[in-house]
C-alpha cells in the first residue's frame, strides 16, 4: 500500500474539478452553520453531514459562480464530519488527502470558548524564499499542528483586516495581471478590478493546509485598508485626491463587491442572510433536492451587488458591514472602522451616526466577556495616541493653513489614522464601554476586550485603575495581534520600539499644554509587548478569566514544508477583584 500524502507538502494538481475555492466553514451557531464555495460552473452545491443533505444553488457575480449552503437543524454542542458535492459528485474532501475530514462543531455554552484572531497576511509561497522575505505563515503553521492533533480545537478564527493586499501584489499575482493588461498602465502592479480580486483570493486561500483549516474552523472577517488600498479613507484630502485618479472607482467597486462575496456574506447568520437586501433573493431561489443535476435557474447578482457597493460608498448608512457573533457566554461585536467613517474636517469620526447607534445597541452587559473587534487598535501606546490626536488638531486648521497642510502630509505618510485621529468617535465609544464596565447596561462583564491588528506588532494595554478610579467592575483591555504573515523589517522594529517609548513624555507634555488637544479621560498603559513576530493569537475563556497566547512558527532543520508551532507570548487576564 502506498503511504498517505504528507500534510504540509503540496500535492500535485489533480484533474480539473468544479470546485475552484473552498469549502469554507463560515457562520456556526448553536443549531446552524453556513458553508461557502466557489465553483467553475453553475450548479447545485450540497453539504452532506449526519446522514442528511442541505443544498443551495450557485449565484453569479462577474462570471464567477458561488454558493453559500445553510446547514440547519443541528444539535447544540455537536460535531459532524461533512462532505461537499457539486451536481451530485463529491469534491471535498479530496481523494487521498492527508488531512482529517472537515467537521462542523456547533456552539456548546458549557465548553470554554477558544477564539483565534489576527490580521495582515500576505500571499507568497511557503518555500525558502517566501520564508526569507515574509517569514513563516502563522496560519498555515497552526493548520499543520491541528491536522497532526497537537492543538486543542478553536471555535472561531476572526480575521480582523488585510486578509488580502490589493496594493502589494505577489509575483504570482503580477503574472496573472500581466497576462490580461500591461503593468505600465495604472494602477500598475496593483489590483484593478473584480476579476483580479477573484484571483487574489484564490492565491490567499488556495494553499492546501490553509484551505483545509478554513474548511473545518469557522471564520469571520472584516476589511482594513489593504483589502482596498493603503490608508483607505484616512481623511477628506485623501478621499478627494484618490477620486481624481482614473482607475480608483473600478478598483473600489471591485474591492467592495468581491469583499461582499468572499468575506462578508459568510459573517452573517442564516436569519441575517434572509434579511439581506441581496442575499434574500438567493434564498428565495433555493430549492430542495438531493443535489443531483444542474440548477434550473442561476441568479446573476452582478448588477445588484455593484449597485449596492456604489450606494454604500456614497452613503455608508445604506448598508452595514459590522456584525456580532454570540459565543456561549461571550459576545463578539465586529466594527467596520473603514467604510463608515465621517471625513469632513470639522466633524471627523471613525463611525457615522447610524453605525454609532448600532454599536451602542450591541455594547451591553449580561455576558461574561464582551469582545470588540476593530481592525485598528482602539488603545494605541499612549505616546502614539497623543501624537495622532495632536496631528488631528493641526490638520483641522486650528493653527493655520500651512500647519494644516503639513499635518495632513504627516498623517498620510506615517499612517496617523487610528481611533486617536478621530477623537469625537473615540470619546463616544469609550463612554459606551465605561457604561458597560460600570454595570449601567446590565450586569458588568468580567472584561471588555478590544481585539485589533493593523500595526504589525502585537501588545496588550489596559485602562489604569478602572475599578478604583473610574468605578468600573470590568477590566478594559486592548489585545493586538499583527501580523499573521507580513513582518516589519528588523531595523524598523528597533526604531518603532524606541520611537514609541520616547514619545510618551514629550507628547503628553504637548497635549497637556495645548487647549486644542483632548486629554483622554481614562488613561491606559501598555502592560505586555510589543512583539514583532508573525503570529496568530488564541483567546481562551476560562469562566470569568481569560488567557491569550500568541503562536508563531519557525523552520527547523531546513524543513520549509513543515514549520513548527512556537509560543511568542502568553498573558493571563483574571477577572477584576
Amino acid at each position: 500500500m502506498d503511504p498517505a500524502p504528507d500534510p504540509g507538502q503540496d500535492s500535485p494538481p489533480d484533474a480539473v474539478t468544479p470546485l475552484v475555492l473552498g469549502p469554507m466553514l463560515r457562520y456556526v451557531g448553536e443549531t446552524e452553520a453556513t458553508v461557502w464555495v466557489e465553483t467553475s460552473v453553475g450548479a447545485a452545491v450540497t453539504v452532506h453531514a449526519d446522514a442528511r443533505d442541505w443544498t443551495a444553488p450557485t449565484f453569479v457575480v462577474k462570471g464567477h459562480h458561488y454558493a453559500l449552503v445553510v446547514v440547519d437543524g443541528l444539535e447544540p454542542g455537536g460535531a459532524w464530519d461533512y462532505a461537499v458535492s457539486i451536481d451530485g459528485v463529491q469534491v471535498w474532501p479530496e481523494p487521498d488527502t492527508a488531512f482529517p475530514p472537515p467537521r462542523i462543531r456547533t456552539i456548546d455554552r458549557d465548553r470554554p470558548t477558544r477564539l483565534l484572531f489576527g490580521s495582515c497576511r500576505t500571499s507568497v509561497p511557503h518555500d525558502r524564499e517566501g520564508h526569507e522575505t515574509n517569514g513563516v505563515d502563522a496560519l498555515r503553521t497552526l493548520a499543520l499542528a491541528l491536522a497532526r492533533g497537537e492543538e486543542e480545537w478553536p471555535d472561531l478564527v476572526a480575521f480582523i483586516g488585510d486578509q488580502v493586499y490589493a496594493d502589494e501584489t505577489s509575483e504570482a499575482m503580477r503574472e496573472f495581471i500581466a497576462a490580461r493588461r500591461s503593468l505600465d498602465e495604472p494602477p500598475g502592479e496593483e489590483i484593478k478590478d473584480y476579476e483580479e480580486y477573484a484571483h487574489l483570493y484564490q492565491l490567499a486561500w488556495g494553499d492546501e493546509a490553509n484551505r483545509w483549516l478554513l474548511s473545518t474552523v469557522p471564520s469571520c472577517m472584516i476589511f482594513d485598508d489593504h483589502d482596498i488600498r493603503d490608508d483607505w479613507n484616512t481623511s477628506w484630502t485623501w478621499h478627494e485626491e484618490i477620486n481624481r485618479t482614473p482607475w480608483w472607482h473600478e478598483r473600489l467597486m471591485g474591492g467592495l463587491a468581491s469583499y461582499w462575496v468572499y468575506q462578508h456574506i459568510g459573517n452573517l447568520s442564516p436569519a441575517q442572510l434572509a434579511d439581506d437586501e441581496i442575499y434574500a433573493g438567493v434564498l428565495a431561489q433555493a430549492r430542495p433536492g438531493d443535489g443531483a443535476g444542474p440548477v434550473a435557474a442561476e441568479l446573476d447578482l452582478t448588477e445588484a451587488v455593484f449597485d449596492l457597493v456604489r450606494r454604500a460608498d456614497r452613503h455608508p448608512e445604506v448598508y452595514r458591514w459590522s456584525y456580532r457573533r454570540d459565543l456561549g457566554d461571550s459576545r463578539l461585536v465586529v466594527v467596520d472602522s473603514r467604510a463608515a467613517r465621517v471625513l469632513e474636517p470639522q466633524h471627523r469620526s471613525m463611525l457615522d451616526p447610524d453605525e454609532m447607534s448600532w454599536l451602542d445597541e450591541q455594547l451591553t452587559g449580561d455576558v461574561e466577556h464582551l469582545l470588540i473587534g476593530t481592525s485598528l487598535p482602539f488603545l494605541l501606546p499612549p505616546g502614539l495616541h497623543d501624537l495622532e490626536a495632536i496631528d488631528e488638531t493641526f490638520a483641522m486648521g486650528t493653527h493655520g493653513r500651512l500647519a494644516s497642510r503639513g499635518a495632513e502630509k504627516v498623517r498620510q505618510s506615517i499612517d496617523l489614522e487610528h481611533w486617536a485621529a478621530f477623537n469625537d468617535g473615540f470619546v463616544e465609544v469609550f463612554e459606551m464601554v465605561m457604561d458597560v464596565a460600570r454595570g449601567r447596561r446590565g450586569r458588568a462583564p468580567a472584561s471588555v476586550v478590544f481585539l485589533s491588528g493593523d500595526v504589525h506588532n502585537s501588545y496588550v494595554a489596559e485602562v489604569v485603575d478602572a475599578r478604583t478610579r473610574h468605578g468600573a467592575s470590568s477590566r478594559i483591555i486592548q489585545a493586538v495581534c499583527s501580523p499573521i504573515r507580513n513582518p516589519m523589517p528588523r531595523m524598523v522594529r528597533v526604531m518603532m520600539s524606541a520611537f514609541a517609548r520616547g514619545l510618551v513624555r514629550p507628547m503628553r507634555f504637548v497635549a497637556q499644554h495645548s487647549r486644542d488637544v483632548p486629554d483622554p479621560r481614562y488613561p491606559w498603559v501598555v502592560t505586555d509587548g510589543p512583539w514583532f513576530d508573525n503570529c496568530l493569537a488564541q483567546l481562551t475563556v476560562q469562566g470569568r478569566d481569560l488567557s491569550i497566547v500568541w503562536r508563531g512558527g519557525e523552520i527547523r532543520d531546513g524543513d520549509d514544508a513543515h514549520p513548527v508551532l512556537t509560543t511568542v507570548a502568553s498573558v493571563r487576564i483574571p477577572a477584576a477583584t
